[in-house]
C-alpha cells in the first residue's frame, strides 16, 4: 500500500492554490516569473524538496537492506547502518522544513487572496450586506440614524 511522500503533500497543496495541474504552473513558473512570485517560490521550494524526498527514499532502501530481516551485519557495517540511519533523519527534517516552507507560501497566497477576489464575489457580498437595509420613505427618519434633539 503506498503512502503519501511529503513531495505528493506539497504537490496537492500547490495544485489545489493555484488551481491547476502542476506540469502547468511550472511553465507558468519559468515563463512569467515576476506574474506571480509566490508561485515561483512555491515552485522552488517544491524542486528542493524533490530533491531531499529522493535523498529520503535513497537512505531508506539503503537502511533496510542493511537491516534485513535473517541478514546480520559484519562489525564494519554498524558505522554504515548508524550514519545511514542519521542521514535519513536529516532528509526527513529538511523535507518537513520545505513542505512547511510550502504551506507557509501557500498561506500567504491565500492571505492576499480577498484583495484579488473575482468581482461576482464581490458584488454577491456587497448585495448581501445591501440587502439588510431597509429603504425609508423621503423625510422619515433613518433607521440606522439616532434623531438628533432640537434644544
Amino acid at each position: 500500500m503506498p503512502t503519501t511522500t511529503m513531495l505528493d503533500q506539497a504537490t496537492a497543496m500547490i495544485e489545489n492554490a493555484w488551481g491547476q495541474p502542476i506540469e502547468a504552473l511550472e511553465v507558468l513558473g519559468v515563463r512569467r516569473p515576476s506574474d506571480d512570485p509566490l508561485l515561483r517560490c512555491a515552485m522552488h521550494t517544491r524542486a528542493a524538496l524533490a530533491i531531499t524526498d529522493n535523498a529520503v527514499s535513497v537512505h531508506q532502501d539503503r537502511l533496510h537492506a542493511l537491516s534485513r530481516h535473517g541478514y546480520v551485519p559484519d562489525f564494519y557495517e554498524l558505522d554504515r547502518v548508524t550514519e545511514t540511519a542519521v542521514s535519513l533523519r536529516v532528509a526527513h527534517a529538511e523535507s518537513r522544513a520545505y513542505l512547511q516552507a510550502i504551506r507557509r507560501v501557500v498561506e500567504a497566497r491565500e492571505a492576499a487572496a480577498p484583495e484579488v477576489e473575482a468581482p461576482a464575489v464581490r458584488l454577491a457580498q456587497a448585495a448581501v450586506a445591501r440587502s439588510g437595509q431597509t429603504r425609508h420613505a423621503p423625510g422619515a427618519p433613518c433607521p440606522n440614524r439616532p434623531l438628533r434633539r432640537r434644544s
